[in-house]
């Protein structure tokens, strides 16, 4: 228990010379962010994600052979928007390789965009989901998460995906001590579940009341304060913008 709740402290508050600084808790942050859009698409997007593309191709090959209330035209948009924003999200990595504060404040400002156009979208029919709003709000969303993953994938914070827990729970379980293992990182998982579960289950709370607009602001919210703070923290050129590998 007190190596669990150190590890805590140490995802949350990061020593000043840990190599990742302020990174897990920024990611933390993404990882709400995810909650909170993937109850959006699910909820009020005709049951599809755009961020959990296991889950969307596994819903398309549902939808092929005429399962209730799945559409094959979203989860192959939703795939298609997340592979866009996935190489976008290379690109950005490729371009700031060496800065990876700078990667994550254009990255997360470029999402910040991308959300607030959706924002702008369903606030014009004030939060119904016309055709035109579903597909939107799908592509710009998927766009943003696609390129998320992609810069996560490139920071290199070991557990912190931001989009996806299957290897996380994975770790968690077959990396514990009654399996053997030496039990790394375990408040950091934890925490990373945690995240996601707390954006999904706000986000769902607020979906299912009709708050469209409101989930979508709360997500834009988080993504702007994740830009500005990396801008800050990162600007004297701290030991954590370096490169992971």
């Amino acid at each position: 228990m007190h190596r669990l709740l150190n590890d805590v402290v140490r995802t949350l508050v990061p020593p000043r010379q840990d190599r990742h600084g302020p990174l897990p808790p920024l990611m933390l942050m993404l990882t709400v962010v995810t909650g909170l859009v993937d109850a959006v698409s699910y909820l009020d997007l005709g049951h599809v994600f755009v961020a959990n593309m296991t889950g969307n191709v596994v819903f398309l090959g549902f939808a092929l052979v005429g399962a209730a209330n799945l559409s094959v035209l979203a989860s192959v948009v939703a795939l298609a928007a997340f592979l866009a924003g996935a190489l976008a999200g290379g690109r950005l990595g490729t371009w700031f390789a060496t800065h990876r504060g700078k990667l994550l404040k254009t990255a997360t400002a470029v999402q910040t965009f991308l959300v607030a156009v959706t924002v702008a979208a369903a606030a014009v029919t004030d939060g119904r989901v016309t055709t035109g709003v579903q597909y939107t709000l799908i592509v710009f969303l998927g766009l943003g998460m696609g390129l998320q993953n992609a810069v996560a994938r490139r920071l290199g914070v070991p557990d912190l995906t931001t989009t996806v827990l299957t290897l996380t729970l994975t770790g968690l379980a077959a990396d514990s001590t009654p399996a053997g293992g030496e039990a790394p990182r375990p408040g950091r998982r934890i925490l990373s579940v945690l995240a996601m579960f707390l954006g999904a289950l706000a986000g769902a709370q607020l979906v299912l009341h009709g708050h469209l607009v409101l989930t979508l602001s709360l997500a834009l919210m988080l993504l702007a304060v994740i830009s500005v703070t990396t801008h800050r923290l990162s600007a004297a050129d701290p030991a954590w913008t370096r490169s992971a590998s």
